[in-house]
């Protein structure tokens, strides 16, 4: 049964100057021939051209892929079979998609998304690109490529995006096994997706490489490990996932169910009550589903991907790059609106300290890592560890953020009404 949308995304870690560069973009072609092998350096003409212009140093690309058979590993390679067959038929000998990712070459292999995310924030690993689900690197704070769209749109995998693409995703309804062969599936296919449409979707709000997640309930009547108590904690905990736990999803990278997925769920729960009669199902119906995608009264209105934000001019082919984390919504809608996040315009200096201490990020027009204008005008991202760390230093931590930052916008002349963000003990603050 699905569980949760998400989009496939591309961290990576690129250093100029021991700094953080966090505004990269990628093409479908550009990514697909990065991975088997066809681009090796940062500096390569296709990079330059998605970047609009803007030449990365000459530093060798590294692969970061799965050694364990992974759900992402079956997501991307389908892509690639399906958008780009030629290449990745040459590369990998097969024209389908694999769980099992064929490392080769310099390529570098590690175990779970974790593994992935590890070895490319690691110190020894610049250059390096994996792909993982947007959460992790979400979590860790780290950038991910945005993907270019066949509207011409270098999008991030936001929650926003990801629901606007899947409106073209093709489920399969059919629940007779027999059929599965036809349709180009192993059985059982009931509730499988087809993405084929939502790789090439023209919508300029949409992330290409969007998909859903699936949880395996165990449905049999005869399964000895199961009891009533174990299959109606499970149907309840399944009901409180597909709806009001949705509403945690956009904040950690991934995308809610819409309301068609959500009544498909529900219809596998009702397998729970068929293997036993006493469970309880009688409160799994959408009028009581609080979930972000629809309107409670309004189930048949796909929400999020109506008021999904288009993308700012800066992530359009030919112009740009935009300065980073601009145009990328993680938080839910508020007030009907989609919750603003990341500078705009390139008139905003963002600073963030988080609750740790850990880490300022700090996005300043016309600068480069060094505080001083660039050439030509363009905004360089400075990323930079602080020096206090903690809970107990959150609130300085903040504080000197804010002051280093009003600092730099003295030094280089910037718009008087500028605003400074950061965060005081988990509160945020303007």
């Amino acid at each position: 049964m699905p569980i949760v949308a998400g989009g496939t995304a591309f961290p990576y870690q690129v250093r100029v100057g021991g700094n953080l560069v966090t505004n990269i973009r990628l093409s479908g072609l550009t990514i697909a021939k990065i991975f088997t092998n066809k681009i090796t350096n940062w500096n390569d003409p296709a990079i330059t051209s998605d970047n609009n212009g803007r030449r990365l140093p000459s530093i060798p690309i590294i692969p970061v892929v799965h050694s364990e058979g992974s759900g992402t590993s079956a997501q991307f390679t389908r892509y690639l079979a399906k958008r780009f067959p030629s290449i990745w038929r040459a590369y990998s000998g097969s024209s389908d998609l694999t769980e099992y990712y064929p490392r080769k070459g310099h390529q570098i292999a590690q175990n779970g998304p974790d593994g992935v995310m590890n070895f490319v924030t690691s110190s020894a690993a610049n250059g390096s690109i994996g792909y993982n689900e947007y959460s992790y690197a979400l979590g860790k704070s780290w950038p991910v490529a945005k993907v270019e769209n066949s509207a011409g749109y270098f999008t991030a995998p936001d929650q926003y995006n990801v629901a606007v693409a899947l409106t073209q995703a093709k489920i399969n309804y059919d629940k007779d096994p027999s059929h599965c062969k036809a349709m180009g599936y192993s059985p059982p296919c009931y509730l499988l997706q087809n993405l084929d449409s939502v790789y090439v979707y023209g919508d300029n709000r949409t992330y290409p490489l969007s998909s859903y997640s699936y949880m395996i309930i165990p449905t049999a009547s005869d399964d000895s490990r199961m009891t009533t108590a174990k299959r109606q904690t499970l149907a309840d905990f399944i009901h409180y996932s597909i709806c009001e736990g949705q509403a945690e999803m956009g904040p950690i990278g991934y995308s809610p169910l819409p309301v068609n997925l959500v009544k498909a769920s529900f219809s596998q729960v009702g397998a729970l009550k068929t293997a036993d009669p006493n469970v309880d199902i009688s409160s799994t119906n959408v009028s009581n589903c609080h979930n972000p995608t629809f309107v409670p009264g309004q189930p048949s209105r796909n929400y999020l991907a109506q008021i999904a934000p288009h993308p700012l001019s800066c992530d359009k082919l030919g112009q740009g790059p935009c300065t980073g984390n601009e145009g990328i919504v993680n938080g839910n809608p508020s007030g009907g609106k989609p919750t603003v996040s990341g500078a705009k315009g390139g008139r905003s200096v963002v600073a963030t300290a988080p609750k740790t201490g850990k880490t300022t990020i700090i996005a300043a027009p016309g600068l480069q890592p060094n505080g001083l204008p660039t050439a030509d005008g363009n905004t360089a991202i400075v990323a930079a560890p602080t020096t206090l760390a903690g809970r107990q230093a959150s609130n300085l931590g903040g504080v000197l953020t804010a002051l280093a930052v009003l600092e730099l916008l003295l030094l280089v002349g910037l718009p008087p009404f500028v605003f400074v963000r950061f965060r005081a003990r988990g509160r945020r603050t303007t």
